[in-house]
């Protein structure tokens, strides 16, 4: 089980560990956006005790997601039906976070332009375009 508040530096390091991934705060200090290929796939509450992070889920995830963990909510301020609001309580393992981040940053770089997704392949060194 991830503590109840993971330190900030800790998640942004994953996520920042992320192909081509980038993190700023365009809604002010208490907002840290990430990115990638220029579009949100997280944007931590970082002023929320606990630790709040909103993350893109498929619509198909999303509800079975909602009804067997508590802490996951339908998005704060985003569309509620393709984003999750994860509140960081200590009642979410580890394992299903992180991975719930690598879902996010995979559905908005699925939804790239394919010269991004080529981009994306170059950077991490992958040569040729399979996108």
């Amino acid at each position: 089980m991830l503590p109840s508040r993971p330190l900030p530096a800790d998640l942004r390091s994953y996520c920042l560990g992320l192909p081509g991934a980038t993190a700023e705060f365009p809604f002010g200090p208490e907002t840290l956006v990430f990115k990638v290929g220029g579009k949100i796939f997280a944007l931590v509450l970082s002023q929320q005790l606990p630790l709040e992070i909103n993350l893109k889920c498929d619509p198909l995830r999303a509800d079975p997601l909602r009804s067997c963990f508590p802490a996951i909510t339908p998005g704060y301020h985003m569309n509620k039906r393709h984003w999750n609001t994860v509140t960081i309580d200590g009642t979410i393992p580890e394992e299903v976070f992180f991975s719930l981040i690598d879902d996010s940053y995979r559905l908005v770089v699925a939804g790239l332009s394919r010269a991004k997704r080529c981009q994306l392949a170059l950077d991490e060194g992958r040569h040729g375009c399979d996108c």
